[in-house]
Parts: C-alpha cells; sequence; structure tokens
C-alpha cells in the first residue's frame, strides 16, 4: 500500500521534519498528561474516597467537563492568552506551552472523573476494612491508591491517548506552526486539506505505532508490578 511505503520512506531514514513534529508532539502529551494527573489522581482519589456534602453535584460538574469540546477548551485558552487577553503579557500564544494548557483544561476532569470512578467501585471494602484497623485518612488514601494501581495506570493510559490524539485545542492556541507547533494531528489535518491522502495516511500509521509502542510498555510494567507481587 501506498501510505506504508510513504511511512517506510519517512522513517527510513528519519525525515527531521517528522522527527521536530514526533518530538513537539511527544513533549506536549508527556507534559500535558504528566500534569493532568498530578492534579487529577489524587483530587479524583480524595471524591472517590470521602463522603461531603456537595458531592454528587460536583460528580455531574465534573462530568459535564469530561465532555467539554476540544475548540471550546482552544477558545477559552485563546481568549485568556491572546494580547488582549488577562495572561497576553506573558507571550505564551502560538508556543507548546499553551498548547499543554489547553491540554490540561480537557485532560484533568477526564482523569479526576475515571480516578473518583474506579475508587468508589473498587476502594469501597478496602475503606471499611482501613477503618476497622484505625488507620489515618491518608493512610487509607495511600492504601486505596496503591490497591487500585492497574486501574489508574489504565487511566494514564487514557489521559496519554486523549493528548496524543487532540487536534482542535492545540490547533487553536499553538497555530500549527512548521518547525514550532506542528504535531502529529495538526500535520495529518493540514496534509489532509492539501489533498495527500497518503501522506496523511502515513503520518497517522506512524502515531498508531508511538500509541501502540506506548500502551505496550505500559502493559508490560502491568505485567512486571504482577509479578513482583
Amino acid at each position: 500500500m501506498d501510505f506504508l511505503r510513504q511511512a517506510f520512506e519517512l522513517l527510513f531514514p528519519p525525515d527531521k521534519e517528522l522527527l521536530q513534529i514526533i518530538g513537539v508532539t511527544m513533549r506536549m502529551s508527556f507534559f500535558s498528561t504528566t500534569i493532568s494527573c498530578i492534579v487529577g489522581l489524587p483530587l479524583g482519589a480524595l471524591i472517590g474516597t470521602r463522603r461531603f456534602r456537595g458531592k454528587a453535584f460536583l460528580k455531574k460538574t465534573i462530568h459535564t467537563l469530561m465532555g467539554l469540546p476540544p475548540v471550546v477548551a482552544g477558545l477559552i485558552v485563546y481568549a485568556l492568552f491572546t494580547h488582549y487577553g488577562p495572561f497576553g503579557s506573558l507571550n505564551l500564544l502560538f508556543t507548546v506551552r499553551v498548547m499543554v494548557i489547553a491540554q490540561c483544561l480537557l485532560i484533568i476532569p477526564v482523569v479526576t472523573g475515571l480516578t473518583a470512578s474506579f475508587l468508589e467501585k473498587d476502594a469501597s471494602p478496602m475503606i471499611e476494612t482501613a477503618k476497622g484497623m484505625g488507620l489515618s485518612k491518608r493512610r487509607v488514601l495511600f492504601l486505596c491508591l496503591s490497591e487500585s494501581r492497574a486501574s489508574l495506570l489504565s487511566v494514564v493510559l487514557n489521559a496519554f491517548g486523549r493528548s496524543i490524539a487532540e487536534v482542535g485545542a492545540v490547533s487553536i492556541v499553538g497555530g500549527n506552526i512548521q518547525w514550532k507547533t506542528r504535531v502529529m494531528t495538526t500535520a495529518i489535518m493540514l496534509e489532509t486539506n492539501k489533498g495527500k491522502f497518503s501522506f496523511a495516511l502515513a503520518l497517522g500509521f506512524i502515531l498508531l505505532l508511538i500509541a501502540f509502542a506506548v500502551n505496550a510498555a505500559a502493559s508490560w510494567i502491568v505485567k512486571e508490578d504482577a509479578r513482583d507481587d
């Protein structure tokens, strides 16, 4: 197939622009996933393991934000960081940093909501047992996170998948600038609009290879962790 031939030609030897695009994609995805998990995992754990007034309303709000359209997130971040916006003096628009911010706006609710749902279902027996043993709330929280690490890894992978596949928000705030803010998804969109469907499919095939490699590495980590237990 023609797109497989083009993908091979791009990878062997590696095309300089392709390597730069992959580098921007991985850097953006890594930081947006990491920041989202640093914020979302503890917040979701607190929601999933505690009972408090307004919890039902908070969960509904998070579930609503989980479905936030990427273009809306991009417009919000664009309005905040444009020269006329409150953070315009930072000059972050059309940079990888603002793309990470837009990604976090989309991914944090996903990480928070999924973490809370997993822990509510899986952690109830552990919480009751831990309370009977007189453990502190902090130790109960760490116990729940430790015992649910396989489920939480799936949350992290979901966050990474959302990040690496996103196109709407990053194209608005990043501008799809060559050698600067162009990522795999925006490059695919550009090549499709130019009518270069085989080249776009080649880029999509490479993107799938990257996602497969990350998921394979995560699966290996889970198996090694289960073997150690």
